[in-house]
Order: C-alpha cells, then structure tokens, then sequence
C-alpha cells in the first residue's frame, strides 16, 4: 500500500480491501494491506479485530494474544522489520465476518478520529515507546486468561486500539488512556480470577 494508516477509518477501508473477492481473509493478507513495517497499524489492527464482533471466535484472543508477545518482544528490541510465524499469519477470517465487524466499527471511527491529533507526543515517540511496549507485552499475557469469559478480550483490545492509534498519530494522551484501560483489564481480571 502506498499510503500509510493514520486513523481508524483508514484501517477499515484497508480491511474492506483486503476482503474484496475473497472468502476468507487471513491475518497476513490483513498485514499487507495495511503494511508490515510499523508497529503502530498492527496493533491496531489486532486491537480493532478484538473489539469487535470477531473477539468471540474461538482461539482468536489466544493467538492474536501470541501475535501481541511477539510484536511487543520486536518493539524491546527496536526490530525494523516485523516478523510473525506462518501459523498466526496464516489464521482465516470469513469475509463476512470481517465485513459485519467493519460496518459494526464505521460510527465509533468516525467519532474517535474526529478527536485524533498529534499532542503529548513524548509520551508516545523515541525512549517512550518501551513502556507502550511492556504494556503490550503484559495485554499478550492475559489475552488467553479473558478467552474464556465472553467478549473480555475486547478489554484488552481496546487497549490495544489506543495504544495502536496513539503510535499512528503520536497522540499522546490516547496512550495515557491505554493505561487506564490497561489497569482496568488489571481489575477485571483480579475480579475474575483471584
């Protein structure tokens, strides 16, 4: 792709292309629609696809969960080119599916980019995007544990979504609401499992 996502609304016209002509989309077909190279567009990616109507398919937290380690571990290590294992990339969506979650998520992207702007940057650019990525690191860890509770995934996907278009926009206040939310999931699971 020529251009690079830089809001919501962009990400789900990628995912509508992506699933053009096709029965079944995969995560690596996602990816290249919306790029490989950065790290800000697939954790939104992965934050998007668990807020909506596809966090109740069975094993897609876990493995997007295992996607999030990998791309967090990548983030640590100041990795220019993201690699991804060939089982994860190759994890199918029904392009309905994707279809419905995108027409489910057009309205809320519409009102969250209208708020979108490059602000508190030092919160997101350069030293500070290690802790964006040991928070990421730690949403990996408890994706597989709110798998069994319906729709708790979605929790950690919004965090996700944050932290994803904080990266895209430099805004940093949306990664300062990722923390919030991160300690949120924090409550949910103590009170789920503790």
């Amino acid at each position: 792709m020529a251009n690079k996502v830089t809001n919501l609304e962009q990400l789900l016209d990628r995912l509508d292309e992506a699933r053009q002509g096709q029965e079944t989309v995969s995560l690596g077909q996602l990816m290249d629609h919306i790029g490989r190279r950065s790290f800000g567009p697939l954790l939104l990616l992965i934050g998007v696809m668990l807020v909506s109507p596809l966090s109740g398919i069975p094993g897609l937290p876990s493995t997007m969960g295992v996607a999030v380690l990998l791309l967090s571990l990548q983030m640590v290590l100041r990795r220019k080119y993201i690699w991804l294992p060939g089982w994860i990339l190759r994890r199918n969506i029904s392009q309905q599916k994707l279809a419905k979650s995108a027409r489910w998520l057009r309205r809320p992207a519409r009102f969250v980019d209208r708020f979108l702007r490059e602000r508190l940057s030092f919160v997101v650019d350069g030293p500070a995007s290690w802790p964006l990525a040991l928070v990421c690191l730690a949403l990996a860890v408890t994706l597989p544990l709110l798998e069994p509770v319906p729709f708790a995934a979605s929790s950690a996907g919004l965090a996700l979504t944050c932290i994803g278009l904080a990266m895209i926009s430099h805004d940093g206040v949306l990664a300062l609401i990722a923390y919030a939310v991160v300690l949120g999931v924090a409550g949910l699971i103590a009170y789920n499992f503790l």
